[in-house]
Order: structure tokens, then sequence, then C-alpha cells
């Protein structure tokens, strides 16, 4: 029993739990518990109200519009935008999930219940799944499911209509009365085969972090060696984000070269994924570089942290997370900028479609850059102190 009379049994066991804690929070913190909410769809009214003939008039749409936009149960929120191509647009410039489409006889197919000629009417929804597939089909799932229960309210309130009429229901219409909404579904910007199940964009992010960082360690310990055999620290280190950007250039080509011949990944835009992910890869390269080359060794701890908090996230869309992740991690984490851009450039046509992430990567590298560059004029004490640092690793 004497190895609990020993103090570094219980500093031992205090560095497990705060393991636990830090970790715990980092993958599981961010993601366990997330509630959607306010995920934004496009609505498009184009019905047209049709008079009945009991009296009065029948406006579908707008009921229709209304039941939605007062349905609290719903984790959505409502953009009334006048047209499908508006809504379209939208949802190509990331501004929506998706989009429902209450079309111009919607009002006329419902009344036709009543008829001789019944005809159900039909609305459509459409989804992005390269926005985020948890998105979509949340928004695929919410709606269809608004559209089952409206339905069935039309269904008992035209039958009143009808019983009041007739007295009786021909088989065409009881047939129709079933399902007197139609649901037609679309998906845009598919993701395409094996890429885990849109998560593709994230997956090469986390990954190419890793060889970001063990590219930037290799050259940090080169940059100590050449010191050390008489280089001067100048050289030493602005030789290092040069000959970085050149192996995280074969780096990025090679994976996304992996990706796709050996697992199979469905590349749509294979050049201009590879051109960003060679962006990504350099932007955290500097990153990486620039904390080695100022704190040392332990930078380390600091970019596996960064790595582990930011991992959950980038997945998931932003309106999953709950508010303390959004605004502590993935408002300012560069990894989430990597992925959204990677997502941008997979899913919605190439290079021509990433939007702000690339300028912010862009901005985040060339920084970085400067902070590495000015490593190169630490005063020599410091510089020694690092040096002895890392000769105990």
């Amino acid at each position: 029993m004497g190895i609990f009379k020993q103090k570094i049994t219980w500093i031992g066991m205090l560095i497990v739990l705060v393991v636990l804690v830090v970790f715990g929070a980092a993958m599981m913190g961010s993601v366990l518990g997330t509630k959607p909410k306010d995920v934004p769809v496009a609505l498009v009214t184009l019905d047209q109200s049709v008079n009945i003939p009991t009296g009065g008039s029948l406006a579908v749409g707008e009921m229709l519009k209304q039941k939605l936009m007062e349905n609290d149960q719903l984790p959505i929120s409502w953009t009334i935008v006048s047209s499908e191509e508006e809504a379209r647009a939208g949802i190509d410039n990331r501004e929506y999930y998706g989009a429902m489409i209450l079309p111009a006889d919607l009002s006329a197919g419902i009344a036709s219940l009543a008829g001789p000629s019944p005809k159900p009417a039909t609305v459509q929804i459409i989804v992005s799944e390269g926005s985020n597939s948890q998105a979509a089909t949340l928004v695929k799932q919410s709606l269809g499911q608004a559209m089952k229960l409206t339905g069935a309210e039309l269904s008992k309130s035209m039958l009143v209509q009808i019983g009041e009429k007739t007295q009786q229901v021909t088989v065409a219409a009881a047939q129709a009365l079933l399902s007197p909404i139609n649901v037609q579904e679309e998906t845009v910007h598919t993701v395409g085969t094996n890429n885990a199940a849109g998560n593709a964009p994230g997956l090469l992010t986390q990954i190419m972090w890793m060889g970001s960082l063990v590219t930037a360690l290799i050259l940090f310990i080169a940059g100590g060696n050449a010191m050390k055999a008489g280089a001067s620290r100048l050289s030493s280190i602005s030789m290092q984000p040069a000959a970085g950007v050149v192996i995280v250039g074969i780096a990025s080509g090679f994976l996304v070269w992996m990706a796709s011949s050996w697992y199979g990944m469905e590349l749509a835009q294979a050049w201009d994924t590879w051109l960003f992910l060679w962006l990504v890869g350099a932007t955290f390269y500097m990153l990486q570089s620039a904390l080695l080359n100022w704190i040392g060794m332990p930078a380390m701890g600091i970019l596996v942290l960064l790595m582990f908090f930011s991992m959950p996230l980038l997945n998931m869309a932003p309106e999953f997370l709950s508010q303390t992740s959004h605004d502590w991690i993935y408002s300012w984490t560069p990894l989430r900028f990597a992925a959204v851009g990677m997502r941008e450039v997979m899913y919605f046509g190439g290079l021509d479609a990433v939007s702000s992430n690339a300028y912010m990567l862009w901005y985040i590298g060339g920084g970085f850059l400067l902070i590495l560059l000015a490593a190169s004029f630490k005063r020599e004490k410091e510089v020694l102190s690092q040096a002895a640092l890392q000769n105990s690793y």
C-alpha cells in the first residue's frame, strides 16, 4: 500500500481527472445535448385562391403559410421569398438549407377533391445536402411531417363539406382524401458517393491539420539543428515557411488522390479541391510553425487541444450548436473556415463558389507568417532557453 503514500500517485490522479475534464469538454461538451434552432428555410407562396360551390373562397396556400410560421415546434426560421428562382438562388448562396414551394394550383387541387375529378395538390420541398446533411435531413423530415398533419386536417374538413353537400363520397374522392397533399422532394448540391454522408470536408480538414502539424514540427526541429550547425537564426526560420508550403502542397495533392483512388471518394471538383486544400494546409502550417518557433515544444499541447475542441464542430450546422460552443469555439477556430470553405468547393461548384472563408484563411496564414518571421529576432537568451527545452524532448 506504500504506493498510496507517494505524492506522485495523488498528483497523477488529479492530472487524470483534469485530462478527462478537458477532453470531455472538447469531445462531448460541444455536441451532446445540442438542439437545432432557427434553421433558415425559404418559403414561396404562389397559390391562387379559388371559389368553392358552397360559397366563399379557399386559400390553402395562405393557410399553410400561417400554420407553418406559427408552429413553434418546428426548429425553422422562415424567410418569405417571391419566387422559386429566388429561393434556389438563396440555396446556392448558402443562405438557406432548403425551401418549400406552395404552387399556384394548390387551392385548386384541394377544391377538386369535392368534385367529380379529384386531383391531389402537390407541394415541393427542396433541400441542400451539400450545405449540411444533418440540417438537410432535419428540414426534409420536419416539413414532411408538417405536411402530413396539415393534409389530415384538410381531409377532415373536405369530408365534412362533401358530406354536407352529397351525403356520399365517391371512390376516387376517398382515395384522393387519403393523401390530399402530395409532397415532391428534391435534393440539390448532392454530396456524391463515399463522402461520409457529406462529412468529407471536415474529415479532409482534420487530416490536413495533422499533416501540417507534423510538417511544422519536423521543420522546427530541422531549423534548430541548422542553427546548432552554425546557420543564422534568420535564414533557418525564413526557410521554414518556404519549405512548409511546398511540403503541404505535395501532401494535399496526395491526400486528394488517396481519398479518390484508395477510398473511392467522389470528387466532382478534384483540381479545385486540391488547390483549396493546399491553402488550408499552408494556413495551418503557418499558425503551427509560428507557435512552435515562439513557444517551443509546449505549443504542441495548445495545437492538439485546438484540434480536439474544433473537431466535433466541423460537420455540424451552426444552428445546431449551443450558444457557448458557437461563441467560444466555432466563431473563431481556423478549422471552421477551412471545413466550410472545403464544403463550398466540393459541393457548390469549385473555387468560384468559395465565399469569405478563403479570405479568412489568407488573412490567418499571412498574419501568422509575419509572426513566424518575427521569431527570427527573438533575444538570444530566449533562443537558448527554447533550444534547451527542445533538447529535453
